[in-house]
């Protein structure tokens, strides 16, 4: 067993679903794999409307991956060249060869993506986790980040919501084997309909073709051996963020984010309380605020029009780079 594995953790995804399919690609997108020391990075991107346009990079959340970014950048690809990257264990991409699924683990990833391909500054997009993630990039490689857009950023809460704590129960060792072992006779379906009860302000918002993706989607992830491990690993790199005080505390580090930064939070949000919106836009020293009284976790794939159009007045009040 290596490293980045969990006891227990392969048998049971073995058993769930032993065999693992293609990744989706919609039309218009394609997908590369960018090879670093200990780490594989799979990106997504389409290309852009034209030459010159100023580089984007969208992170996902917890259990994620970058199809979570296409309903977005077709609707921004006339005014940034944007490639949506999965996180070491999520997506496409392996596990990192460290195991290391902190948040300053995944960020440590961006950066060296951004460092290897020479991509930076970009205009940083960040969901859940994600927006964890690119808070602290922002912070520490300021150089890296023209602006930042956090869609429902992890970030601590004194008072986490009751409908968040299973999630954050996965951080406990041995819970994920637990879940997986109890959950192994559910259907991709019915998975599916519980994260999406779980993510969106209304899943009946979701096409019938979104559902039968996110389906397969959700068959292909249950085959990979890794899958609890890595999910595992990223709650606890997220509940052990929340505990994290002085100059490391993301808080702290939001202080410090000097990129223009624009914020999304949905009212029906069940995983990031949406009252934490107030206090992200006195954080952050640059801020814009866009609620959405009706979405829920995942705003740009819920709304994905209106998530363009305050990156665009975002991008317009910096003349248009």
């Amino acid at each position: 067993m290596s490293s980045t594995e969990l006891p227990g953790v392969r048998a049971v995804a073995a058993a769930v679903s032993p065999a693992v399919s293609a990744v989706g690609v919609a039309e218009g997108e394609r997908l590369r794999s960018v090879a670093l020391p200990g780490l594989t990075l799979t990106v997504r991107s389409r290309p852009p409307g034209r030459t010159g346009l100023p580089p984007a990079l969208y992170v996902h959340g917890l259990g994620g991956s970058s199809q979570n970014w296409s309903a977005l950048m077709p609707l921004l690809q006339d005014v940034v060249d944007g490639e949506a990257v999965d996180l070491p264990g999520f997506g496409d991409s392996p596990p990192p060869d460290d195991g290391n699924y902190s948040v300053t683990g995944h960020a440590r990833a961006v950066i060296r993506f951004l460092d290897a391909e020479e991509r930076g500054p970009v205009h940083l997009f960040g969901n859940s986790l994600g927006g964890a993630v690119a808070t602290r990039v922002a912070a520490v490689r300021p150089d890296l980040v023209r602006t930042l857009t956090l869609i429902s950023p992890a970030l601590p809460e004194i008072r986490v919501q009751r409908s968040a704590v299973p999630t954050g129960l996965l951080a406990v060792p041995g819970v994920a084997g637990l879940f997986a072992r109890m959950t192994r006779d559910w259907s991709a379906e019915e998975r599916t309909r519980g994260v999406m009860a779980l993510c969106y302000g209304d899943p009946r918002r979701v096409s019938e073709s979104g559902f039968h993706a996110a389906v397969a989607e959700m068959e292909r992830r249950m085959g990979l051996p890794y899958f609890w491990d890595a999910m595992a690993r990223s709650a606890r790199g997220i509940v052990d963020a929340y505990t994290l005080g002085g100059q490391h505390g993301l808080w702290r580090q939001a202080e410090r984010v000097l990129a223009p930064t624009q914020l999304v939070y949905g009212g029906r949000d069940q995983l990031v309380s949406y009252r934490m919106a107030r206090k992200a836009s006195a954080a952050f020293r640059d801020s814009r605020l866009l609620t959405l009284p009706d979405a829920g976790h995942v705003a740009m794939m819920e709304y994905p029009e209106a998530v363009a159009q305050v990156f665009r007045e975002l991008l317009d009040e910096r003349g248009g780079s």
